[in-house]
């Protein structure tokens, strides 16, 4: 299984990029990971709603220039489902099951994601209704796909 983090923003804390590698070492041995870090959009603090879309786009079509077609695309949103691990775990495995063996997560900037990206999405999934760092949100979401890696094989981790 070939699995894509698109995201938009440089990683700049030491820490997470630590816990980003930690976990990317332990999927090697599942699946090829790979962290695709794509130039946010520069923009001023205060932008009027045509600005905020506009930069949105701009970042969409560089998120959507680095997905094939065979691609099934997971936009996280604030907005997207909700699921345990264990649900995560069993969806993975599916897509798996029926021939995904290309699966994107897309984490937006800090505006989110653009409608075009979102139409692109085969799904979408939400960790919580709080609103979360999207450079925290890349270490969240390894450590969640490694969990469900662990699930899905009956190995034990942690609760």
């Amino acid at each position: 299984m070939n699995i894509s983090i698109i995201t938009i923003g440089k990683l700049k804390e030491k820490y997470l990029k630590q816990g980003i590698e930690e976990y990317l070492k332990r999927l090697s041995i599942y699946a090829k990971v790979e962290v695709i870090e794509l130039p946010d959009e520069k923009a001023p603090e205060q932008l009027s709603e045509a600005e905020m879309e506009q930069v949105k786009g701009k970042e969409g079509e560089r998120i959507l220039s680095k997905i094939s077609d065979d691609t099934y695309v997971i936009a996280l949103a604030i907005e997207g489902k909700q699921r345990s691990s264990e649900q995560l775990a069993s969806e993975i495995d599916k897509l798996a099951t029926y021939g995904k063996s290309k699966i994107a997560f897309i984490i937006g900037g800090s505006l989110g994601l653009s409608g075009e990206v979102m139409k692109r999405a085969n799904d979408t999934l939400s960790f919580s209704k709080m609103t979360f760092p999207h450079q925290l949100m890349r270490l969240i979401l390894l450590e969640q796909i490694y969990r469900a890696f662990r699930i899905n094989r009956g190995e034990p981790y942690h609760k």
